[in-house]
């Protein structure tokens, strides 16, 4: 099902789906399958401008069809060309459904500029771990290592190669530095032993299931001067403080309202009528992030490093809180 010929305005998008933040509406000009339940759709500019730039780790908010607002990594493709690659998940809340059933070539869609929590930092070398899906972030990243001169390796982790997008083609073009591990084939790897002993200096950047991510966490932390970063699908869950109700200030528009202990910031926020961007309302996104002017945050997401955390300059507000009693926000 293709969608609607005639031009959207942002006011069409905002009535129609969550907000996306400077909406950009783009043309799907291929797709193609690159493993079992994942397509991969290459997008162009709908209106004739440039694409934003974009850098390696970012990705962009996706309208589906059906109205859902699902987020996507951009991986490395043509000039003038983004490159998303989705995998239908029948276990969600429909949006990878309705883009594998309802987008197709010459379907446009909106998207959102490119945003990034995930970026290559510098490194003398770096290993990446992908689980399934989470190859999608990593592919940039390789392509900015290898730019860069450093040395690399890629262990690409999944239940079978048929389910792998990209395995092959990793594999084959660069047989010396990508590990493939199919656990029905081989069964679990042992993270802990296939991370042991890295040279200090070295970044290991992981994408993919939390248990995976977990253990590339456990991995690294003894090893001297070895940094981990990871994305990942859903929140962490960790031990948080339980949620109580608090006083919230806005700082430019001057409105002050209670947030109850069972309402998130945002929801406060959309009952007050107050307009503030978001899409995932999840605490995977970062579309909502907003800046702190005063009070403590129990930070719930999954975006901001521990190191942002503990500057507590900015907060998720679709699901981190208050732990101060009172919050006043950028807003």
């Amino acid at each position: 099902m293709s969608l609607s010929s005639e031009p959207l305005s942002s006011d069409d998008v905002a009535q129609s789906s969550p907000a996306i933040a400077q909406p950009v509406r783009v043309r799907v000009t291929a797709r193609r399958p690159v493993a079992d339940r994942v397509d991969e759709f290459v997008l162009s500019s709908a209106s004739g401008e440039p694409l934003p730039a974009w850098s390696a780790g970012s990705h962009v908010d996706l309208v589906a069809p059906s109205g859902v607002v699902r987020q996507y990594s951009l991986c490395p493709a043509g000039a003038g060309s983004y490159r998303v690659v989705v995998e239908r998940r029948a276990d969600g809340r429909g949006g990878s459904m309705s883009v594998h059933d309802d987008l197709a070539v010459a379907d446009e869609a909106w998207i959102s500029v490119p945003r990034n929590h995930f970026a290559l930092t510098r490194a003398l070398g770096y290993v990446f771990v992908a689980g399934g899906i989470g190859i999608t972030p990593i592919l940039a990243l390789i392509d900015e290592a290898r730019a860069a001169g450093r040395p690399w390796r890629l262990l690409y982790i999944g239940r079978s190669r048929a389910e792998m997008a990209y395995a092959d083609e990793l594999a084959a073009a660069h047989p010396d530095h990508v590990t493939v591990h199919e656990s029905r084939v081989s069964g679990r790897l042992n993270l802990g032993e296939a991370l042991a002993g890295l040279p200090r200096g070295t970044a290991v950047y992981a994408c993919g299931p939390a248990t995976m991510l977990d253990a590339v966490a456990d991995a690294c932390a003894p090893q001297p001067a070895v940094d981990s970063f990871t994305e990942r699908f859903t929140a962490a869950i960790a031990d948080r403080v339980p949620s109580e109700e608090f006083e919230l200030s806005l700082a430019m528009s001057g409105v002050t309202l209670t947030v109850p202990e069972d309402r998130t910031i945002l929801e406060a926020l959309d009952g007050a009528g107050v307009v503030a961007p978001s899409s995932c309302r999840e605490g995977m996104c970062g579309t909502c992030e907003t800046g702190v002017v005063s009070g403590e945050v129990d930070h719930r997401d999954a975006v901001l490093s521990p190191e942002e955390r503990s500057e507590n300059e900015s907060m998720m507000i679709c699901v981190s809180r208050c732990t101060s009693g009172r919050l006043v926000l950028e807003l």
